[in-house]
């Protein structure tokens, strides 16, 4: 499924379920409206299999400046730059290191970000001043034909963070990024609606600029996945990269996120379905397994905001798969924004 939305700027136009609303079907011609948008200096929010993201020209300065503002990002936080392949991610990095070579092969197109030295391509408004710059060859067949056309267009290359506001839970449906966004975005905007996202939180991001790879935001291509690949140990060393994701505090719904009690009536609950709710508690989510919990995480925060809801308990999942990342984005919600 896609649909190709329009943006009504500063209005709550937008309703997925509005025939009225869609330019066209996710065909040639929308895929070529979407990429033609991104030329002439315009955003457009596209699915990606990790969540959706929020586009922009990468070598635009001014349309990422969009990108921040229409978020409220802070400027120093840096962008993760999207491709359509790892054949010509030579022209925005230096120093690509064999392991970061048998990574890309193994992973992309996949939930991975690798981060390298820039090359002179690359402006500090992408990454916020960094002299690093993060890469990613997303695995969605819609993320991938509008990257295509884009460079067939003559474009390089699209910055996109996660397409909502600042701290807040990531979008993983094109009614969520409607309902973040819609009012901060422009007329000549646009929105692809390609369904729900399949992993559900955002893409491992390992940092390639050292002797040994290192995990800067943990996703759903784990230590144990790079180990393998790379026949080599991950490096813990410390570091100043500062990377999407990595504040404290992030991945936050309005209500109180708690982790691992036992909830109360009233509560958000969200919990591998073998775990019983309890009489009075809201029933979120009952993932099936640690993946599911992934896919439906961010959607059963979305969903407690919605009822309203000022306490969401989740129990987290064990394990050293993906659940490691559904625990990282969790502590950090439980921090609020």
């Amino acid at each position: 499924m896609c649909r190709t939305l329009v943006i009504a700027g500063n209005s709550a136009r937008i309703n997925h379920m509005s025939q009225s609303q869609f330019v066209s079907k996710c065909t040639t011609d929308a895929l070529q409206l979407a990429a033609t948008t991104l030329l002439h200096g315009n955003l457009v929010a596209f699915p990606t299999e990790t969540v959706y993201g929020l586009g922009a020209d990468a070598l635009n300065k001014q349309a990422v400046a969009r990108i921040y503002e229409t978020k409220g990002r802070p400027s120093d936080h840096p962008l993760i730059v999207h491709l359509h392949s790892m054949q010509v991610m030579g022209q925005w990095v230096e120093d690509v290191p064999e392991f970061a070579i048998a990574l890309a092969r193994d992973f992309w197109p996949g939930p991975m970000t690798l981060i390298f030295k820039r090359s002179t391509l690359v402006q500090d408004f992408i990454t916020g001043g960094q002299n690093n710059v993060g890469l990613r060859v997303p695995a969605q067949p819609i993320a991938l034909a509008l990257l295509k056309k884009f460079e067939e267009l003559g474009g390089e290359g699209i910055a996109a963070p996660s397409a909502n506001r600042f701290g807040h839970v990531s979008p993983t449906t094109a009614q969520a990024v409607s309902d973040e966004l819609s009012q901060y975005l422009a007329t000549d905007d646009l929105l692809l609606d390609g369904g729900p996202s399949q992993v559900g939180v955002e893409s491992t991001i390992i940092d390639c600029t050292t002797k040994s790879p290192k995990i800067l935001r943990p996703g759903a291509i784990t230590e144990e996945m790079i180990e393998e690949v790379t026949k080599l140990d991950l490096s813990y060393d410390a570091t100043e990269i500062r990377v999407s994701g990595s504040l404290e505090n992030h991945y936050s719904p309005s209500a109180h996120v708690i982790l691992d009690v036992a909830p109360v009536a009233g509560d958000g609950f969200i919990a591998l379905s073998e775990i019983p709710t309890p009489d009075g508690v809201i029933r979120l989510a009952s993932p099936i397994n640690n993946e599911d919990f992934a896919r439906v995480l961010y959607a059963a925060l979305r969903s407690g905001d919605q009822q309203s809801l000022t306490r969401i308990v989740v129990k987290q999942p064990s394990g050293d798969d993906i659940s490691v990342a559904i625990r990282d984005r969790l502590l950090r919600a439980s921090r609020g924004r």
